[in-house]
């Protein structure tokens, strides 16, 4: 079985963000990008998958501008087997990368594509769902453990209450939440490899698919600054402060 992953590059999650001078989107000039987490651990399931003898390849695919083939080769190096880069400088929204991720799968004929659950610039939650949908394929999102069966999966996932556990039958769409694993450093020889290992280039166009935005961003501002708290000496000040100044009670 083949195991499609889905990665993307990202503004590293420990860089604190700032919005454009013109605030039509988030500066990234000089920002340090990484790959995005929850990609990360869907990444390491599928290369857990293959030490355990259920994945005979790992295919990981990116979209997006050139320096995505440095995300790839990371994924490269972690364990995957080969990479498929399309590259386009359009801002990719959720469904045209679906509608991408479509193309791989009916030419890689994997039995299973894996996702993170989201992506931290965007925060949408919407490419795995879109995947599953346009393939008409079962799907398991926020995954918290997987565990093949035969020709099923089992996926307990993460929800308000708990967990919450599904058996899909194969192929099928799974989307990672952060209980899932924890991923692994790829070594110094893992990472050299990674340069000769195959990566795919192709475009939008190759695949016949429109990747034009179609939701426009009005503006990206910071939150408001929270004013600094007050101290009070007992709780009838801070009862006076609730009723008479914040009007909350």
């Amino acid at each position: 079985m083949i195991i499609l992953v889905a990665i993307k590059r990202v503004v590293d999650y420990n860089v604190r963000v700032r919005p454009t001078t013109d605030q039509s989107g988030v500066e990234i000039s000089n920002a340090k990008m990484s790959m995005n987490p929850f990609d990360e651990i869907a990444v390491e399931e599928a290369i857990r998958l293959k030490e355990a003898g259920i994945a005979s390849e790992v295919v990981v695919a990116s979209f997006g501008v050139k320096q995505c083939q440095e995300t790839i080769r990371t994924a490269l190096a972690m364990g995957a087997d080969r990479g498929v880069h399309v590259e386009t400088e359009v801002e990719l929204q959720p469904l045209a990368v679906a509608k991408l991720l479509k193309t791989i799968v009916d030419k890689e004929k994997p039995g299973m594509v894996i996702l993170g659950k989201q992506a931290i610039d965007d925060d949408a939650n919407q490419t795995g769902q879109m995947l599953a949908s346009l393939l008409n394929w079962g799907q398991g999102t926020f995954a918290c453990n997987v565990k093949v069966d035969s020709d099923k999966v089992i996926v307990s996932r993460e929800i308000d209450g708990g967990t919450q556990t599904l058996s899909l039958k194969l192929p099928a769409v799974i989307t990672t939440d952060l209980r899932l694993n924890e991923p692994r450093y790829a070594k110094l020889p893992d990472i050299m490899k990674a340069k000769k290992k195959p990566l795919e280039t192709l475009t939008p166009e190759d695949l016949d698919i429109d990747v034009s935005p179609r939701l426009k961003i009005l503006k990206v501002s910071e939150p408001p600054k929270r004013e600094a708290g007050v101290m009070v000496a007992d709780v009838t000040e801070l009862l006076d402060k609730l009723r008479n100044e914040a009007k909350v009670i």
